[in-house]
């Protein structure tokens, strides 16, 4: 009986094994199955509701300081600086004395020849002025042989007038050129000299030279003599920056807008200004038109240097009040706008008018009811399962390399 009984119960074990083999092989493809099905992100949409409220349109642009209220001091003399009368943070006035210099034989030539010019100019100033007298009083006593004259007026009499009005005119252009050649002339003169003086009222910001420094001015390529800073005086004016805004925003541009500036060397702080100038004929560089813009700030500060990079929003337009979503919720099909409205978990295309809109946000007019959800956009999150998984979590036993399970039979 025990050899019959044998045989049947290991045939029974045999298929035991193949039963469960089958069952292992099923469970194992359905369960990829549903785990690639449910290895697809979900889709969530990104809503926002249609409010009421302000929008600032505004025009942003990049430039550069040039001017903030500092004056250089400059000089073309040559030699060792002898005195420093004045240090950072001393005020001084206009004509104050700052700084004297030993001129060296080059420095001494310069100033002497620049002495010779400044004369020569005041007297051809004063020949100028001589020739403008007479030629005034030969008018004068021309226009005193023609009077009475008016009607009848003979040839010569108007060509003898006409002579004497153009000398007249003449030589009141000569005083004006002698005046400009005077006015050059005396500020090379100065300029070369050995005292060197403040021309303004203001803040000694820095000084750039010290007692028994040999200085001396360099020349340019073109051969000029090009002036050495020797100070800077803070003045008590309004920086300036320039700006340069593209063809396509300078028509909405005008005298008077309100700005609002950074400075990318003064880092968490905004300054106001205003739109004082816009330069309509503008410049080309490398096929590119730009139209510069002056702005004027509203107060000074000694951050703000010279030549420091700027960057500029211009304001100019001001709505409240009005219907607005964020500008990511409208598409555009050529010029026509629409949104996706989203209720009852239902999608649909709406097409809208839009009017102003700001970096983020965008009026509209009609299409859309305030208190309406829009999509402003989609974003993709993991699956849960998946999530399970990467966090060790199988639906079978533990995790892979957390142990191993073995079947027995019995």
């Amino acid at each position: 009986m025990k050899k019959i009984l044998n045989p049947l119960k290991k045939n029974f074990k045999s298929k035991t094994r193949i039963f469960l083999a089958i069952i292992v092989v099923l469970a194992g493809v359905i369960f990829f199955r549903q785990r690639s099905k449910n290895d697809k992100p979900q889709i969530i949409n990104q809503t926002a509701t249609a409010k009421r409220g302000t929008i600032v349109s505004s025009i942003t642009a990049s430039g550069k300081i040039i001017s903030s209220n500092i004056e250089n001091i400059t000089t073309q003399a040559s030699g060792t600086v002898s005195r420093v009368y004045v240090s950072d943070g001393d005020e001084v006035s206009a004509g104050q004395k700052l700084v004297e210099i030993n001129l060296d034989v080059q420095g001494k030539q310069n100033y002497a020849s620049a002495y010779s010019n400044y004369l020569s100019a005041q007297n051809s100033l004063n020949s100028a002025n001589n020739n403008y007298r007479s030629a005034r009083a030969s008018l004068e006593v021309v226009y005193d042989e023609i009077k009475g004259h008016d009607s009848d007026e003979t040839l010569e009499m108007k060509e003898q007038r006409t002579r004497a009005e153009v000398a007249h005119d003449n030589a009141y252009d000569a005083i004006k050129n002698a005046e400009a050649k005077l006015n050059s002339t005396a500020l090379a003169y100065k300029t070369t000299a050995p005292v060197i003086t403040s021309p303004v009222a203001g803040i000694v910001k820095s000084v750039t030279i010290a007692e028994g420094m040999n200085i001396g001015a360099s020349e340019t390529a073109s051969g000029a003599r090009a002036n050495q800073r020797v100070a800077t005086i803070s003045t008590g004016g309004l920086p300036i920056a320039t700006f340069n805004v593209s063809e396509i925003d300078v028509s909405q541009i005008k005298p008077g807008q309100k700005t609002t500036i950074t400075l990318d060397s003064v880092s968490g702080k905004t300054f106001t200004g205003k739109v004082v100038s816009v330069d309509r004929v503008g410049t080309i560089t490398s096929n590119v038109t730009n139209y510069p813009v002056i702005i004027q700030f509203d107060t000074s500060t000694g951050q703000i240097l010279p030549n420091m990079a700027a960057t500029a929003s211009i304001i100019v337009q001001t709505k409240s009040d009005i219907l607005i979503v964020p500008s990511t919720a409208i598409n555009y099909q050529g010029e026509t706008a629409a949104v996706v409205i989203l209720k009852d978990g239902q999608k649909t295309n709406q097409t809208v008018e839009v009017g102003i809109s700001s970096d983020i946000e965008t009026e509209i007019i009609s299409g859309l009811s305030e208190g309406e959800v829009v999509i402003t956009g989609t974003i993709s999150v993991p699956n849960q399962s998946a999530q399970n998984r990467s966090n060790g979590v199988l639906p079978f036993g533990p995790a892979a390399g957390g142990g191993s399970g073995r079947m027995m039979m019995r």
